[in-house]
């Protein structure tokens, strides 16, 4: 008998990709992973981990006849996600909670439950596919058919263990044929609305949340530029992202760009675009962009990242050409990429490339299959 668990949101993704597997011949059995309260938060916003979405989960798990259960994952969610994701902003990074998530959630503690309750599978909504190279002898992790949808990027950190033991049902289809088949089974969120990119902060301001979240007020202190005269205060460290350009209330002939974060200094240094400043810089690549004072750090050609994972091969060995995105919208550049220490990679793009950014996720791929990535340092 094949046997699956389900990891369902009570979204419309993960509802067809539960009526998928059954109709592959499995035999289902759906839960929902409780990480938070919106009210424990102190978040006005109901739309995420919701009763609702329980509800939403249990109904369509009733519909399709499987067994249905939450799980109480939220110590471990406050510990390994919004913990991290809090240290990384105080550290002058930008997180990606949504790969934490995938990672120490999703792919670790509901595999350890799946096994646990003797299921072959766990089974999620997300868009990509999965494949076996028999050359290689490694399982591969490939972009969903839907570019649009396409979850990749975020799912980097899956092991080969983990590939082996889940099932992407949706990585094969568009999300309107997601759509239409949720319709045609009568689901109760056939036509509900998409999920957050940051659950836990609905409605944006991740600033804010950290300030409720620490009970802390983080201190203004001065906007610079490169060269260290003040611009202007800024409103606390934690409140800006590397290439941010809105909120900053600096008045300029050109737009400031955040380049970098002095923490230990509380300041935020700030730069122009050189395509901003028309007649002065045609174009960013090439020896104007590195004898340019204007760009002063928005674009780099070079990045190294740590706590990395490898998919496709085991080690990359040489110089390896391929292409790699810093930025979950960000399009793919062909690059060069030097395994440096175990943990480590260089990444060497062709071109230089915008608003790389600590704590990002930096991810390698050639063509639809991820070799693999690691957290930007």
């Amino acid at each position: 008998m094949k046997t699956a668990l389900i990891a369902m949101s009570g979204g419309v993704d993960s509802s067809v990709a539960a009526y998928l597997m059954i109709e592959k011949g499995y035999t289902c059995e759906g839960v929902t992973m409780r990480l938070y309260h919106n009210e424990e938060l102190t978040c006005n916003f109901k739309t995420c981990c919701s009763d609702q979405d329980v509800a939403d989960a249990r109904r369509v798990a009733a519909r399709l006849g499987m067994p249905f259960s939450v799980l109480d994952y939220k110590e471990d969610f406050d510990e390994k996600i919004i913990s991290k994701f809090v240290r990384t902003y105080e550290h002058g990074g930008t997180p990606n909670p949504c790969i934490d998530c995938n990672r120490f959630m999703k792919f670790d503690k509901l595999m350890q439950e799946a096994l646990s309750r003797g299921r072959d599978k766990v089974v999620t909504g997300h868009y990509v596919r999965t494949g076996f190279d028999e050359t290689a002898g490694r399982y591969i992790l490939k972009k969903g058919v839907d570019a649009g949808k396409d979850q990749s990027y975020v799912l980097y950190q899956l092991t080969q263990e983990q590939l082996e033991h889940t099932m992407f049902p949706l990585g094969e289809l568009e999300k309107s044929e997601v759509r239409d088949i949720a319709a045609k089974q009568d689901f109760v969120n056939a036509t509900k609305h998409e999920s957050q990119d940051i659950c836990f902060v609905p409605d944006g301001d991740y600033a804010s949340f950290i300030e409720r979240y620490t009970g802390r007020k983080y201190a203004e202190g001065d906007f610079v530029d490169t060269e260290g005269n003040v611009l202007g205060k800024h409103k606390g460290v934690i409140r800006y992202t590397i290439g941010q350009r809105k909120g900053l209330g600096i008045a300029s002939e050109y737009p400031y760009y955040v380049v970098r974060l002095d923490v230990e200094g509380n300041r935020v240094i700030l730069a122009h675009d050189a395509r901003d400043i028309k007649g002065e810089a045609e174009s960013i690549p090439g020896k104007h962009f590195e004898n340019s004072d204007t760009v002063c750090g928005l674009y780099s050609d070079t990045l190294t990242a740590t706590d990395i994972n490898l998919i496709s091969v085991p080690e990359i060995k040489g110089e390896y050409k391929c292409k790699a995105k810093v930025r979950y919208r960000h399009k793919e550049q062909p690059c060069t990429v030097i395994q440096t220490d175990k943990d480590m990679i260089k990444v060497i793009f062709d071109e230089p490339q915008r608003a790389i950014t600590k704590g990002q996720a930096v991810v390698l791929y050639d063509g639809d299959i991820v070799i693999g990535g690691g957290t930007i340092n």
